[in-house]
């Protein structure tokens, strides 16, 4: 048989596939169908718009069946999105300390009420004493909480917390080769942690090697939640800034020793 003939032959088979495979529907994956989850609260959905938690956590690769740790969680929004990904043969632990519970009034409690998410355990913590297994979590996620450990305003209802116990026993509790996912608000380069409790920011460099030195491999970084117009001199949580802040992204993974 002649190319030519061969050619018009497969021509239209070759046209049918490619309109076959333009109808099909697009699957979404664990991610976006976590986030489009029926049933999450309005809040939440409201919240999405601005964290973009699909992409973020795509980013970090959490997979069905994990273990994984919502650190400082609050209300439990990221709680809730784990519970969906990691499935009935995973595990999530929502981690407040007593002052993330008064900060948050204790709404995690509407969240898991009557077992609705039945692979989340709540647990109120000492963030230097985690009271978990060693090398029991597959991956933590401190969402914008980093910062907190470096607030120190000496008054009730939060402690004085020794950040370097505090990120020594996050190093404990996970395993070898364990997801550590770091999103917060962005200080100016080369500030530190010198705006942790002024603007509740902190510097992106110092965040990296704050992590590296206390036994985490940085592995990557995404450009989602940027903000380049964000000045980066006001208080994040209150006023003009409240959702318009830089925020930083970044992926670790625990070493095999410190």
């Amino acid at each position: 048989m002649s190319v030519r003939r061969l050619r018009r032959r497969l021509l239209p088979l070759l046209t049918l596939c490619g309109a076959a495979l333009a109808a099909a529907p697009v699957v979404a994956d664990i991610y976006a169908s976590a986030v489009a989850h029926a049933g999450r609260p309005q809040a939440d959905l409201k919240r999405d718009q601005l964290d973009h938690p699909a992409e973020v956590l795509r980013l970090a690769g959490i997979r069905p069946g994990m273990t994984v740790a919502d650190y400082l969680a609050g209300d439990g929004y990221y709680s809730e999105l784990l519970s969906y990904i990691v499935g009935p043969q995973g595990h999530v632990y929502l981690l407040n300390n007593d002052a993330y519970e008064k900060w948050s009034d204790n709404q995690w409690q509407v969240r898991l009420v009557a077992n609705r998410l039945p692979n989340v355990e709540h647990r109120t913590v000492v963030v230097e004493h985690l009271g978990l297994p060693a090398h029991s979590l597959d991956a933590l996620l401190l969402i914008k909480v980093y910062h907190d450990l470096y607030w120190q305003p000496n008054q009730p209802p939060w402690p004085t917390i020794d950040v370097d116990a505090a990120l020594t026993e996050i190093a404990r509790v996970m395993k070898p080769g364990g997801i550590l996912l770091l999103v917060d608000h962005s200080a100016k380069a080369g500030t530190g942690s010198a705006d942790a409790g002024r603007l509740h920011r902190i510097d992106q460099q110092y965040a990296r090697r704050d992590f590296e030195k206390h036994g985490f491999r940085y592995v990557t970084t995404s450009d989602v939640l940027r903000r380049p117009d964000d000045p980066r001199d006001m208080i994040t949580y209150k006023g003009e800034m409240v959702g318009k802040t830089d925020r930083f992204v970044m992926v670790f993974r625990r070493t095999n020793a410190r």
